[in-house]
């Protein structure tokens, strides 16, 4: 057991499952995309240690890049997503597939959608390390999943809660 601030966090997911679920993720990518040059765009903060690991697993030409959306505070979503830094290159006809940390509400994504519709992109595809279905009510597909966990709030491996947390190997889970 962990604390973070004033919450108490339990072991959920080991290193090991994680490496495995990206693993998963990159075979499936290189698959469909083994002819083309994608883009991969991880979500800040909470994705950079996904796509660091993910970059380090991929063998194909691609480029990649980062977007900074926010739709957290403390233990919830807020309901509102705000582009904090955007993505500076031209993407017309391109291939853009998003790395996100963690899928729940989705509203983050629907942002990204729209965001990306307006520059013409060849493919959108979505991949994530974890999708809560309980809570992700939206039509938006999500093409790649790694593990498909509960809705209850979770830190480690890029994920925080109030900015503590991120730089844990493995993943907790709030403590009942």
């Amino acid at each position: 057991m962990i604390q973070l601030h004033d919450k108490q966090f339990v072991p959920f997911i080991s290193a090991q499952e994680i490496d495995f679920a990206i693993a998963k993720i990159v075979a499936q990518v290189q698959d469909d995309f083994f002819d083309e040059t994608p883009v991969f765009v991880g979500v800040l903060n909470g994705a950079f240690m996904v796509v660091s690991d993910f970059m380090k697993l991929y063998k194909r030409p691609c480029e990649v890049s980062f977007i900074k959306m926010a739709s957290y505070e403390g233990t919830s979503s807020s309901e509102t997503v705000k582009e904090l830094i955007g993505i500076n290159q031209d993407l017309t006809g391109r291939t853009v597939i998003i790395i996100e940390d963690i899928v729940d509400t989705g509203n983050t994504l629907l942002e990204l959608k729209e965001l990306f519709k307006k520059q013409n992109v060849k493919h959108f595809k979505i991949a994530t390390l974890f999708l809560k279905p309980e809570a992700y009510k939206k039509d938006l597909k999500i093409d790649y999943v790694g593990i498909r966990i509960p809705n209850k709030f979770i830190v480690g491996f890029g994920l925080d809660y109030d900015g503590l947390g991120r730089n844990l190997p493995e993943v907790y889970q709030l403590k009942d």
